[in-house]
């Protein structure tokens, strides 16, 4: 099986305290899945210096053809973790909560080949087996995403099985150091996605205290006003963008 994983650099091998960032170690294949996901988004996002790496002349058509397919490639390997956080906080900008999950979905389906909802509702219809096997892929392909994780058993309907991931501090939420890109570009929009693309029941609980995260597939997510999520304030010493007078974070009330 094919691991998209990157290295944690700290001294421990773990990720690194709450209020600090985990320094990480990508690869190529990390970051071309950053700048896939990255480009993606500046469709959506609002305008900010692009990355980057110049024009190059050609005398031939064919030339001129390799030049752009190897810029293509030499610009997704400029992107890094920070302006893949950067771009999803510039599509956040000027957009009420629904439209920032709306985007992400949109982004979601442009990755997949045309019918792939549909094929994965046949090979994965929502029984214990395949949240259980969508919980072990989970953990090497999503990696580079939102850091080191490991499956756990959960109780699903009564039911104990191994569906669940214990993020052990999620990528994502450390970098962006804000909680309505959590929930509005992560959380909600990956639960709609597998539940109502999929068909595949996912809930995700975001742990704040310490950012971990647990996935349990398997589970109906429950709607967002009845969700603990919709109540939370912003990190008032962490997110640049935090109205620390606010009860609740503001980007979860638009």
């Amino acid at each position: 099986m094919m691991m998209i994983r990157c290295r944690i650099q700290e001294p421990s091998g773990k990720p690194a305290p709450f209020g600090e960032k985990t320094k990480y170690k990508d690869g190529v294949l990390e970051k071309i899945f950053m700048g896939l996901f990255a480009r993606k988004m500046e469709k959506f996002a609002k305008a900010a210096v692009p990355c980057s790496t110049g024009s190059r002349s050609s005398s031939s058509s064919s030339s001129s053809s390799d030049s752009k397919k190897a810029d293509e490639l030499i610009g997704l390997l400029d992107y890094d973790y920070e302006s893949f956080v950067d771009v999803s906080k510039r599509v956040m900008q000027g957009r009420s909560r629904k439209q920032q999950q709306e985007v992400v979905r949109e982004v979601l389906l442009s990755m997949l080949p045309p019918g792939a909802p549909e094929q994965f509702r046949k090979l994965f219809p929502p029984t214990k087996w395949a949240a259980e096997f969508n919980a072990a892929l989970t953990v090497p392909f999503f990696h580079w995403l939102v850091g080191p994780s490991e499956v756990v058993e959960v109780e699903v309907n009564g039911e104990k099985q191994r569906s669940g991931v214990h993020i052990k501090k999620c990528r994502y939420l450390e970098n962006s150091g804000c909680v309505g890109m959590c929930v509005n570009m992560c959380k909600i929009p990956t639960q709609d996605f597998f539940t109502n693309e999929f068909g595949l029941p996912l809930t995700m609980i975001p742990n704040f205290e310490d950012m971990s995260c647990e996935m349990v597939y398997g589970q109906v997510p429950p709607p967002f006003e009845e969700d603990p999520v919709s109540k939370q304030p912003c990190y008032a010493n962490i997110c640049t963008i935090a109205n620390p007078n606010s009860s609740v974070c503001p980007k979860l009330q638009a």
